[in-house]
């Protein structure tokens, strides 16, 4: 396996990531992809040489080894990082999908149009995208724990086990090699899984929370918004000096005093009335002199 390649795929994945996703990509490399190209393979190499039964029986150790061990320790977790990891390549699939896209639409369009703001923003599709990959990464690591838990019957590997499969005469006693270090390394690599487990979860909360926090915030903008162009509205309506150009019929000065209703039709008087009132009045003796 090129691992070279393998960390080359998965440092273009910590671009996109947030904070938790980039501590789980360091536990990932430091924890588990270097303690198992350093250590652990060199631990598990020769596993079945150093698996020795108290028989001469040809295919009694063989037998009792496919027994105990139906598959390897070291082969369950190189499939276990690979599953682990081919989530994320689910983000960068969908960013690189996403820079397809912008390319073309600057073809068609011109340099200066823009079909996103930023190609590797965790909005839209490519927060689904990355929500859904924290889900299959959890649900993938649960699941191999659960399958060497299963397969083992537990994590605790013992120094001696005995075998009574067939072609063995009778029951056989079989040493382990290196058990003591292959105990340690066992733990050390659930203990690690369980980490990311715990990481998983935790970048799904802060993704689902701050989501709410964005859409609660959205929402208190609107309604805010809403209310102040409401209130704009009212103080519009009763503002005096806004109803210049609100009519008035007749039938609303019937309930007022006379004085109201004379000036509010003053306006209405036509000029032919005017100049009649100016003829009496001048026409009219002038009783305040008289004694």
């Amino acid at each position: 396996m090129d691992w070279k390649t393998f960390q080359a795929l998965l440092s273009g994945v910590n671009k996109y990531s947030t904070a938790f996703g980039r501590i789980w990509l360091s536990v990932v490399f430091v924890f588990r992809v270097m303690v198992y190209v350093v250590a652990a393979e060199r631990v598990w190499g020769d596993e079945q040489k150093d698996f020795d039964c108290n028989t001469k029986q040809p295919g009694c150790a063989n037998v009792c080894y496919d027994h105990f061990f139906p598959i390897s320790h070291i082969r369950l977790w190189a499939l276990q990082l690979i599953f682990v990891t081919c989530p994320s390549f689910m983000v960068v699939m969908h960013v690189a999908y996403r820079d397809d896209r912008e390319r073309k639409h600057k073809a068609k369009y011109g340099e200066d149009s823009k079909l996103y703001n930023n190609t590797g923003k965790k909005h839209g599709g490519l927060w689904w995208t990355y929500l859904i990959s924290l889900f299959v990464k959890t649900g993938i690591e649960v699941a191999f724990l659960y399958i060497l838990h299963r397969v083992y019957d537990s994590f605790y590997l013992p120094r001696l086990v005995k075998c009574e499969v067939s072609p063995c005469p009778n029951q056989v006693d079989c040493y382990i090699g290196h058990p003591t270090e292959k105990k340690v390394f066992t733990y050390f690599m659930v203990g690690a899984s369980a980490l990311c487990i715990i990481l998983n979860i935790c970048e799904i909360i802060y993704l689902i929370s701050k989501r709410i926090v964005r859409c609660a915030n959205k929402m208190k903008r609107r309604n805010h918004n809403i209310a102040v162009h409401h209130n704009d509205h009212n103080d519009y309506n009763d503002d005096p000096f806004n109803n210049c150009d609100r009519t008035t019929s007749r039938l609303d000065f019937k309930d007022k005093p006379p004085s109201f209703r004379s000036v509010a039709f003053k306006s209405s008087y036509k000029p032919s009335a005017l100049k009649l009132e100016e003829k009496i009045r001048a026409s009219a003796p002038n009783l305040s002199t008289a004694t």
